[in-house]
């Protein structure tokens, strides 16, 4: 069931009025759908239902906290990468034996933290990291257990800024080396190295990439293993597409099966990181047009949202499908505009060329699939507020995160001492 859709030429969130929501809160906000994100879970859990499998939600894709807990209520556990995602994780309830610390640059704060928080493992991506975790874990008299993230040299074939598994790309330990850094953490206190990570890339909408990937990541584990390492525990990562409205989503179900014939006869238990899979859909940015400009060359529809808001066009080029939020009565009227925000950014665009009927300020537009990588990206660029966010739930509603104020984004600067002389 589609959670986004029109009733009566009102597009609705499941059971409520987005118009509605649009009054209430304002333009421009992030609306969320709790059915779509059951729904997306469930079916990537339901691939996997021969395997033993954690499904640790990336939260670099959608950081808050009722998203969060949604998806914790379903069993979910977490990939985080920064301290503010592991608070952020355990406050939405989390178990720390469902949360696994990725990231290329722990500092030595956050290793700390997710040590005694005593989550699940680390994804170790460095020698230098693994010598500071084991340093660590020992002088707490503990000790910890750690993934190797290898690097596979498998390009993933999606945007360049979000592929991770090449040789030149920063993410992951070249996996030629990767045996002699498992003997080396096999051999230092505090460690116990028992699983392998990968993750190649975020967007995949090919699975040729994952299948070559995870058989790389087999062989390497039945080469451990002869070495009297025991691989328990394979992290495969995320990545998995969802559809723009542009492409074909891959299936989940075709993706099990690719993990099943590499590495299903390893015995090994399974983590899997999706973000994007679990709430892109999930979500749209809702706008309002503020004028309709027309120059004689171009038809510009100049709304509230920014890249400020929603980064992903400005910054990966992406392409994300744009409704009225009025249900258009027919084809015949429609006109091709370009629609943009006020930042004063030419790059500040979501779509150009695209075909809307005729736009009056006013008029409510909808960015759709911007449930992950939206507001989680957003900034207070040319000093704008930061964007809310609001969750819906068959007829309820709530706002999750509310908009700044001015006065709050402005409390957050201080001047120097010297400059208190201001009238």
């Amino acid at each position: 069931m589609n959670a986004f859709s029109y009733k009566n030429r009102d597009l609705y969130a499941e059971n409520v009025a987005i118009s509605a929501i649009a009054a209430d809160v304002g333009t421009p906000l992030y609306i969320y759908s709790t059915q779509a994100m059951q729904e997306a879970y469930k079916a990537f859990t339901n691939a996997f239902s021969s395997q033993r499998t954690q499904v640790c939600f990336a939260m670099k894709s959608n950081s808050n906290l009722a998203v969060i807990k949604t998806l914790a209520d379903l069993g979910a556990g977490a990939d985080v990468v920064s301290n503010g995602e592991l608070m952020k994780a355990i406050s939405a309830g989390v178990k720390p034996k469902k949360i696994v610390y990725s990231g290329v640059g722990k500092t030595y704060e956050e290793l700390s933290a997710g040590i005694e928080a005593g989550i699940l493992q680390f994804n170790v991506e460095s020698l230098p990291e693994l010598l500071s975790l084991s340093d660590i874990a020992a002088s707490k008299n503990t000790s910890v257990d750690i993934a190797i993230r290898v690097n596979p040299d498998v390009d993933a074939e999606t945007h360049h800024k979000i592929s991770t598994g090449r040789r030149e790309d920063k993410f992951g330990i070249d996996i030629s080396q990767a045996k002699d850094i498992f003997k080396q953490a096999f051999s230092l206190p505090g460690l116990n190295p028992v699983s392998i990570a990968v993750h190649i890339g975020s967007q995949l909408t090919d699975l040729t990439p994952f299948e070559t990937a995870f058989k790389n990541v087999a062989k390497l584990t039945r080469d451990l293993r002869s070495n009297g390492i025991e691989i328990k525990r394979l992290d495969l990562g995320g990545g998995l597409g969802i559809s723009y409205g542009n492409n074909t989503a891959p299936n989940p179900n075709d993706y099990a099966k690719i993990v099943e014939r590499t590495i299903g006869n390893l015995d090994c238990d399974l983590i899997f990181e999706p973000g994007r899979y679990l709430t892109g859909n999930a979500g749209i940015l809702l706008t309002r047009v503020i004028y309709y400009k027309d120059t004689g060359y171009r038809r510009f529809v100049v709304v509230d949202a920014a890249m400020n808001d929603l980064l992903r066009p400005a910054l990966y080029d992406a392409q994300h499908s744009i409704q009225e939020a009025r249900e258009p009565l027919g084809t015949a009227d429609l006109i091709k505009v370009d629609i943009v925000g006020p930042v004063c950014e030419t790059g500040d665009t979501f779509a150009t060329e695209y075909p809307l009927s005729s736009p009056v300020s006013g008029d409510l537009l909808v960015i759709k699939d911007t449930g992950a990588y939206g507001a989680v990206m957003a900034s207070t660029y040319n000093s704008r507020l930061l964007v809310p966010e609001v969750l819906v739930s068959g007829k309820d509603y709530a706002l999750i995160r509310r908009r700044e104020t001015l006065e709050e984004q402005i409390s957050r600067e201080l001047l120097a001492p010297w400059q208190n002389n201001i009238k």
